[in-house]
């Protein structure tokens, strides 16, 4: 008798190979058979005209607060998510201090998005080391979860106030790395880090990594060629990348004998910065590390405003600005020659041109209800007015709240036609969801639908079983995850049953469900019917059976070490 047997579903293995009709069997929360299969279940499901497919694995969110407030871990187990890993960027929240947990609250809140009421009223914030965090969720997570350690939460621990401004000495060094060890013995999955100028914490200054000295950045990663499934992931910074980044990548994949994954090759209008940024993983192997990029699953609409400043901090010359107050930020944007110069120089930003064209950008909130679905461009004709001056005007006049979304670049046919080469690239990976973060700026979270939906059945960029294989068996791989990314028997039961006809992320909307009244933006799922965790259901029929049987990963336990190039061969 197995405990549930699925019926006459396309069953799409993840390894690429052609679907076929067939039945998939789970016990014990495992596969425990595939094909024509004439035994009973204490539980059937008919898939008949449905994907059968391996759980997607996103391997790059920032679900570390809500998980607290959220063990369903929504929107990604909807869209058939069933194992993700978070901690990215370097922005963990372990390890932790008592000293440390303010600051980290208020950069969660700038750097990423995360409401500052919502960190406050849904964290407990009362663990230390990693393996107390880890341990707070055991048994109370809906999918399966893993945690990089951060270098910003463990320069923290370690330098205390000196960790924002200060390079580290020989013996903060030593104890952020043993720190680090002790992280990944508890079962850290590896080390995260950012040096990207994107990263700003709540008073504008650089976030902690930020500060580390290249010496830093490859000591910490040699750390986890100590321990078996650890791998390295960093946020190197905007394209171009610069050839001070491109060894530092190559180093610290090398120094650690581990795959470094980075943060984010987005297809935008540029085509050929795309080739350049893929050179990197040539020159990776050729020195026998492996560095591989991850990529997006469509353009990335934003809505940004100039209260946060997150990624206006990004163009050159505006970072500066958000270091001041409100009231100082708002007198000096009313100056006719700092707008003129911060115009200038944002016409400079070579990765970031969509942003910086002002009158494409659309009024997506705003006090004044007339503006909203509006461009800038269209009220500067209004108004009389430069595109810059009317957006920094609306602005001003809202406090510097006023949302505006920026239409991701990378629209046309032959970006999709890139987007689609590259998710086939064995350089690159594809994720990039951010789920968790930027609550009220990105729309990435339903990444696994959008692939499906418009990659495969709109686009036809690839088949439905390379679509599968790049969502299950290739991330699985990129992190080493054991017995996961497959539908092969004796493996975990993480499985998802779709409707490739329909499948799709529906309309994107504020929801208010945060902790202290907060809202995010989300996607419903569409066509997600069945969605099983280590063989227990979670979803049925779209709707969440509030069944939490999720694993909390460890390395070494739960993931085995990637083999370099250099060892495959």
């Amino acid at each position: 008798m197995y405990d549930l047997i699925i019926r006459n579903g396309l069953v799409i293995d993840g390894s690429g190979a052609q679907g076929k009709v067939a039945d998939v069997a789970i016990s014990d929360g495992r596969i425990a058979a595939i094909g024509q299969i004439e035994g009973e279940a204490t539980r059937e499901i008919d898939a008949s005209g449905l994907a059968v497919a391996p759980g997607f694995v996103d391997v790059h969110t920032h679900y570390d607060a809500q998980v607290f407030w959220d063990p369903a871990l929504s929107p990604s187990c909807f869209h058939g998510v069933t194992t993700v890993v978070a901690g990215n960027c370097g922005f963990s929240i372990a390890p932790l201090t008592p000293a440390t947990a303010p600051y980290l609250t208020r950069m969660l809140a700038r750097v990423e998005g995360m409401p500052v009421e919502s960190l406050r009223e849904g964290v407990p914030w009362d663990w230390r080391s990693f393996g107390e965090f880890l341990n707070r969720l055991e048994g109370r997570v809906g999918v399966n979860i893993g945690f990089m350690a951060g270098h910003s939460a463990i320069r923290c621990a370690v330098m205390g106030e000196r960790a924002v401004g200060e390079p580290a000495r020989p013996e903060e060094l030593e104890a952020m790395r043993q720190m680090l060890d002790r992280c990944l013995s508890e079962g850290a999955l590896g080390f995260s880090t950012t040096n990207s100028n994107s990263h700003n914490d709540a008073e504008g200054r650089p976030v902690p990594s930020r500060y580390a000295t290249r010496e830093e950045f490859v000591s910490l990663a040699a750390v986890c060629g100590r321990h078996e499934g650890a791998s390295l992931e960093i946020v190197p910074g905007l394209p171009p990348h610069t050839a001070e980044q491109r060894s530092l990548m190559i180093d610290m994949s090398a120094a650690a004998k581990r795959t470094l994954n980075w943060n984010v090759l987005a297809v935008g209008d540029n085509l050929a910065l795309i080739d350049d940024q893929l050179l990197i993983s040539e020159e990776a192997r050729a020195a026998g590390a492996e560095v591989i990029a991850l990529t997006t699953a469509a353009p990335m609409n934003m809505i940004v405003n100039l209260l946060s400043g997150f990624i206006f901090d990004m163009l050159p010359g505006w970072e500066d600005l958000f270091k001041l107050t409100l009231k100082e930020r708002m007198a000096h944007l009313s100056k006719p020659e700092v707008r003129r110069e911060l115009d200038r120089r944002a016409q400079e930003a070579t990765g970031l041109a969509h942003v910086a064209r002002w009158r494409d950008l659309t009024i997506s909130a705003s006090q004044d209800a007339s503006l909203v679905g509006r461009t800038v461009g269209e009220i500067a004709a209004e108004r009389g007015v430069e595109p810059f001056d009317a957006l920094l005007d609306i602005s001003i006049a809202d406090q510097l709240k006023t949302g505006f979304l920026v239409a991701g670049s990378g629209a046309s046919k032959a970006a999709w036609k890139r987007r689609g080469e590259l998710w086939k690239d064995p350089r690159t990976v594809i994720g990039a969801s951010d789920a968790g973060a930027h609550l009220d700026m990105i729309d990435q979270f339903a990444f696994s639908s959008a692939v499906l939906a418009e990659g495969v059945r709109e686009r036809k960029l690839l088949s439905l079983e390379q679509a599968v294989h790049q969502l299950t068996q290739v991330p699985a791989e990129l992190i080493g995850l054991r017995e996961r990314g497959l539908l092969r028997p004796g493996w975990r039961a993480d499985v998802v049953v779709f409707d490739p006809a329909t499948v799709a992320a529906g309309p994107v909307y504020l929801r208010e469900d945060l902790p202290g009244k907060q809202m995010r933006l989300y996607a419903d799922a569409i066509g997600v019917e069945h969605v099983i965790v280590n063989g227990d259901q979670i979803v049925e029929k779209g709707r969440h059976t509030g069944r939490l049987p999720g694993r909390v990963l460890r390395s070494g336990r739960d993931t085995a070490t990637r083999p370099m190039p250099a060892q495959a061969a």
